[in-house]
């Protein structure tokens, strides 16, 4: 799951000022964990220690209020009614769904755990068809990785399984993609809107480095496009230990240890 947490800080200064090319400083002293990495970082918990998920993206949420960038405006709400005993999820199809759940493409040794375990991460805040397809997929797309399908097969299974259209290249996307989605038909904010995209600066990539700068690359939501891809690629390749030197010295000691003791039970599952 560290690969979500690099590609959301590469990604972190790039998202409201797109850069729309590769060649970019990989480490930049600017660049921060936002709250894609909180929140990929409370799945993972949530994996490791069970109870609903909902009260992690809460306690996260609280433990951390202000990150880079902030909280999507519905997720602050929705924290704000938790906090007053409501936790109820509100049909969100915004693509926090798919940025936080790359923890569970790890944990579980069939497809059909890793889609529920998906579904469960997303419903608890974005319960839209849409939002729950979108973290589905990505965990699928992790999944499959790590038990060795080449991308061709995980883009075939992609398209046959949820319909998203996997066709353009990342040459292709980056002229005519920006926070409004692609062409401006569906808003890059949303899962559909964006984790197609995502999934495909991944799987046309030639290493975790690349997959990263192909997601940047694109502009729109840099860092979370930049996570779901990191989540993807680092199941397709790995990561440079120079990498992982760089994402792990990002993080406060309390949310490097959960990384750690993530990728102790679950990295080579």
């Amino acid at each position: 799951m560290l690969g979500a947490i690099i590609g959301d800080i590469v990604g972190s200064i790039y998202e409201f000022e797109n850069i729309k090319s590769k060649e970019f400083p990989f480490f930049d002293e600017r660049m921060e964990y936002t709250d894609d990495s909180i929140l990929t970082i409370a799945t993972a918990d949530w994996l490791l220690h069970g109870g609903n998920v909902g009260y992690y993206y809460l306690k996260y949420a609280t433990d951390y209020p202000y990150p880079m960038g902030s909280y999507g405006t519905m997720f602050v709400e929705w924290v704000h009614r938790s906090r007053r005993g409501v936790m109820q999820p509100y049909n969100s199809c915004g693509n926090g769904s798919a940025m936080r759940v790359g923890p569970v493409g790890w944990a579980f040794d069939t497809e059909e755990a890793t889609l529920d375990a998906a579904k469960i991460s997303a419903e608890g805040t974005h319960n839209h068809p849409e939002g729950i397809k979108g973290a589905q997929a990505v965990s699928l797309c992790i999944f499959l990785a790590r038990n060795d399908k080449s991308p061709s097969e995980i883009k075939d299974r992609i398209q046959s399984d949820f319909g998203y259209d996997l066709s353009l290249s990342v040459d292709e996307i980056r002229p005519r993609y920006s926070w409004q989605g692609l062409d401006g038909m569906i808003s890059g904010g949303t899962c559909q809107g964006s984790v197609p995209q995502a999934i495909t600066c991944a799987l046309d990539a030639k290493s975790f480095e690349d997959a990263v700068r192909n997601a940047i690359s694109i502009g729109g939501d840099s860092d979370t496009i930049g996570c779901i891809s990191g989540a993807i690629a680092e199941a397709l390749f790995g990561i440079p230990n120079d990498i992982r030197t760089f994402g792990k010295q990002s993080l406060p000691p309390a949310l490097l240890a959960i990384v750690k003791e993530f990728e102790n039970q679950y990295r080579y599952k």
